[in-house]
């Protein structure tokens, strides 16, 4: 029989329940954007007539990296609900921003992005709509 001291006895006990019991962490799956409409959407300032862009959505988490669209970000899910979304993503040697997104309806959401993009600051408040099918059928 082998003779363990109390603190091994009591250090194995807690990894084996530690152990047996751990589960593991599961990516977060911002699943309202998988709700919003694909297509063509128009993204102007709030309380505005002024578009920042227009974009052909096949997958609305183009939407978090309005500043960044092309670079190589990592992303840090900071919310992830049933109606509104809020992900801060860095990319390296580009800048890094912090993105929540709130869903009103399908075809519209509410958008607040601050960071920093090529050196400078941005802060915007978006209102997303979609406004029909993507220009020549296609979906980016």
């Amino acid at each position: 029989m082998a003779i363990f001291s109390p603190a091994l006895k009591y250090g194995l006990g807690a990894c084996a329940l530690a152990c047996a019991t751990a589960v593991p962490a599961q990516a977060p799956s911002l699943a309202m954007l998988d709700q919003l409409e694909k297509g063509q959407w128009q993204l102007k300032e709030r309380d505005s007539s002024v578009i920042v862009q227009t974009l052909c959505v096949g997958d609305a988490r183009r939407m978090i990296q309005i500043y960044h669209p092309r670079n190589n970000c990592s992303r840090y899910v900071i919310e992830d609900g049933a109606k509104s979304v809020t992900v801060h993503y860095t990319c390296p040697g580009a800048g890094h921003g912090r993105t929540s997104i709130r869903s009103e309806t399908n075809r519209l959401v509410q958008i607040d992005t601050q960071g920093i993009a090529d050196g400078k600051p941005f802060s915007q408040a978006i209102e997303a709509r979609r406004i029909g099918a993507c220009a020549g059928g296609g979906r980016k």
